[in-house]
């Protein structure tokens, strides 16, 4: 019999620093469009691309001979390069090393999309750092708070 796999990822991954290099809303929309080209390039498939000034959030499907860190890796690397090649903000940009990788049931991919959604008016309650901790609770990941932030 053949594998058949369907691997369903929620990431999300901040700006260097946190900084809202990201305020522009045509700015938003152009690097989530460009990303979504990335993760199709990369054979991936984009379901719902959102976030805020300082991070993103990528539901995606990634193929399964990929590991989700090159996946990630290429993503974020593609998208800081063309947000600076074509001088998008006047700041050098950057994203954080690290990221939050989190398993999607099919159930579950719309309640997803519709948080992606949601984005703007959830972080005028909730600021980044305290949407990540939950997230990392609700996914009962163990984690040092020490070394949570760059």
């Amino acid at each position: 019999m053949a594998a058949h796999i369907q691997l369903l990822y929620h990431l999300v991954f901040s700006t260097k620093e946190r900084k809202p290099l990201l305020r522009n809303d045509e700015l938003r929309e152009t690097v989530w469009d460009y990303m979504a080209g990335v993760a199709h390039n990369l054979q991936g498939n984009a379901l719902r691309i959102g976030g805020y000034y300082d991070h993103a959030h990528v539901l995606v499907r990634i193929p399964a001979k990929q590991a989700v860190s090159d996946f990630v890796r290429q993503l974020k690397c593609n998208t800081s390069k063309y947000i600076n090649e074509e001088k998008r903000i006047q700041l050098k940009f950057h994203w954080q090393d690290g990221y939050g990788a989190f398993t999607v049931s099919n159930s579950q991919k719309q309640s997803v999309i519709d948080y992606i959604d949601r984005q703007l008016d959830h972080h005028r309650m909730r600021t980044f750092k305290e949407e990540y901790l939950a997230m990392l609770e609700a996914h009962e990941v163990e984690y040092d708070p020490k070394y949570i932030w760059e």
